[in-house]
Protein backbone atom coordinates (compact mmCIF):
# COMPACT_ATOMS: atom_id res chain seq x y z
CA UNK A 1 0.00 0.00 0.00
CA UNK A 2 1.59 3.75 -0.71
CA UNK A 3 1.33 6.59 1.67
CA UNK A 4 -0.60 9.62 0.46
CA UNK A 5 1.67 12.69 1.04
CA UNK A 6 0.29 15.72 0.80
CA UNK A 7 1.33 19.28 0.84
CA UNK A 8 -0.78 21.66 2.92
CA UNK A 9 0.17 25.45 3.01
CA UNK A 10 -0.69 26.80 6.42
CA UNK A 11 2.08 29.66 6.49
CA UNK A 12 1.04 33.12 8.00
CA UNK A 13 2.45 36.06 6.37
CA UNK A 14 3.69 39.14 8.37
CA UNK A 15 4.87 42.23 7.17
CA UNK A 16 9.28 42.18 7.03
CA UNK A 17 9.36 44.69 9.69
CA UNK A 18 7.21 42.89 12.53
CA UNK A 19 8.09 39.28 12.50
CA UNK A 20 9.85 37.46 14.92
CA UNK A 21 11.37 34.27 15.70
CA UNK A 22 8.46 34.02 18.65
CA UNK A 23 5.96 34.23 15.76
CA UNK A 24 7.59 31.95 13.39
CA UNK A 25 7.94 29.44 16.40
CA UNK A 26 4.50 30.05 17.32
CA UNK A 27 3.17 29.59 13.12
CA UNK A 28 5.34 26.05 13.36
CA UNK A 29 3.43 25.56 16.37
CA UNK A 30 -0.06 25.93 15.15
CA UNK A 31 0.56 24.94 11.43
CA UNK A 32 1.65 21.07 12.97
CA UNK A 33 -1.37 21.32 15.85
CA UNK A 34 -3.79 20.75 13.15
CA UNK A 35 -1.62 17.39 11.98
CA UNK A 36 -3.49 14.44 13.21
CA UNK A 37 -5.25 11.07 12.63
CA UNK A 38 -8.26 10.30 11.64
CA UNK A 39 -9.36 9.41 15.79
CA UNK A 40 -7.43 12.50 17.04
CA UNK A 41 -4.36 11.54 17.48
CA UNK A 42 -1.73 13.70 17.10
CA UNK A 43 0.47 12.75 14.24
CA UNK A 44 3.87 14.46 15.72
CA UNK A 45 5.70 13.72 18.83
CA UNK A 46 6.60 16.22 20.91
CA UNK A 47 10.50 15.95 20.45
CA UNK A 48 9.92 15.83 16.22
CA UNK A 49 7.75 19.36 17.54
CA UNK A 50 10.58 21.08 18.96
CA UNK A 51 13.06 19.85 16.39
CA UNK A 52 10.89 22.16 13.92
CA UNK A 53 10.31 24.84 16.47
CA UNK A 54 14.04 25.11 17.25
CA UNK A 55 14.73 25.17 13.40
CA UNK A 56 12.25 27.68 12.70
CA UNK A 57 13.85 30.11 15.79
CA UNK A 58 17.55 29.44 14.66
CA UNK A 59 16.32 30.35 10.94
CA UNK A 60 14.80 33.43 11.76
CA UNK A 61 17.17 34.44 14.49
CA UNK A 62 20.01 34.36 11.70
CA UNK A 63 17.97 35.96 8.73
CA UNK A 64 17.55 39.09 11.54
CA UNK A 65 21.40 39.14 12.86
CA UNK A 66 23.22 38.08 9.96
CA UNK A 67 21.05 38.64 6.91
CA UNK A 68 19.31 42.13 7.23
CA UNK A 69 15.77 40.93 8.58
CA UNK A 70 13.58 38.72 7.37
CA UNK A 71 11.61 39.28 4.04
CA UNK A 72 9.57 36.06 4.11
CA UNK A 73 8.53 33.16 6.49
CA UNK A 74 6.55 30.14 5.14
CA UNK A 75 5.61 26.95 7.00
CA UNK A 76 4.54 23.97 4.47
CA UNK A 77 3.19 20.15 5.97
CA UNK A 78 4.68 18.11 3.46
CA UNK A 79 4.05 14.58 3.72
CA UNK A 80 5.69 13.66 6.71
CA UNK A 81 7.24 16.46 7.46
CA UNK A 82 7.45 20.58 7.73
CA UNK A 83 8.94 22.75 5.26
CA UNK A 84 10.08 26.08 6.64
CA UNK A 85 11.12 28.84 3.82
CA UNK A 86 13.07 31.84 5.84
CA UNK A 87 14.04 34.62 3.28
CA UNK A 88 16.21 37.66 3.96
CA UNK A 89 17.67 40.91 2.62
CA UNK A 90 21.41 39.32 2.07
CA UNK A 91 23.16 37.02 -0.85
CA UNK A 92 25.63 35.66 1.85
CA UNK A 93 25.82 31.93 2.51
CA UNK A 94 25.13 31.13 6.02
CA UNK A 95 28.56 29.41 7.54
CA UNK A 96 29.65 27.29 10.82
CA UNK A 97 32.39 29.05 13.09
CA UNK A 98 34.24 26.69 15.29
CA UNK A 99 33.03 26.80 18.81
CA UNK A 100 36.73 28.61 19.67
CA UNK A 101 38.89 31.64 17.92
CA UNK A 102 42.41 31.25 16.93
CA UNK A 103 43.76 31.87 20.70
CA UNK A 104 41.72 28.90 21.83
CA UNK A 105 38.57 31.44 23.54
CA UNK A 106 34.82 30.18 23.46
CA UNK A 107 32.60 31.96 20.68
CA UNK A 108 29.57 33.58 21.93
CA UNK A 109 26.92 31.96 19.05
CA UNK A 110 27.44 30.65 15.84
CA UNK A 111 25.79 27.42 16.85
CA UNK A 112 22.38 28.21 14.94
CA UNK A 113 23.11 26.69 11.16
CA UNK A 114 25.67 23.73 12.14
CA UNK A 115 21.81 23.58 14.75
CA UNK A 116 19.57 23.64 11.39
CA UNK A 117 21.57 21.29 9.60
CA UNK A 118 22.10 18.70 11.94
CA UNK A 119 18.02 18.55 12.75
CA UNK A 120 16.82 19.42 8.94
CA UNK A 121 16.80 17.19 5.77
CA UNK A 122 17.12 18.84 2.25
CA UNK A 123 18.95 22.05 3.42
CA UNK A 124 18.86 24.84 0.61
CA UNK A 125 19.64 27.79 -0.25
CA UNK A 126 18.56 30.15 -2.88
CA UNK A 127 19.20 33.32 -4.52
CA UNK A 128 15.99 35.85 -4.89
CA UNK A 129 15.68 37.70 -8.15
CA UNK A 130 14.59 41.06 -6.47
CA UNK A 131 17.51 40.22 -4.29
CA UNK A 132 18.48 38.44 -1.29
CA UNK A 133 17.96 34.55 -0.43
CA UNK A 134 15.93 32.27 1.02
CA UNK A 135 17.07 29.26 2.81
CA UNK A 136 13.98 26.37 3.06
CA UNK A 137 14.42 23.17 4.86
CA UNK A 138 12.52 20.14 5.92
CA UNK A 139 12.21 18.90 9.29
CA UNK A 140 11.31 15.31 9.87
CA UNK A 141 7.81 15.31 12.05
CA UNK A 142 8.29 11.46 12.56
Amino acid sequence: MRDRHTTETVAERYAADRYRPADARQAVERAVAGRRDADGTPRCDAAALSDAVLVASELTTNAILHGGGITDFRVDLVGPGVRLSVSDRSHDLPVAVPPTDDRGRRRVGGRGWPIVCRLAHDVRVADLPAGGKCITVLVPLS
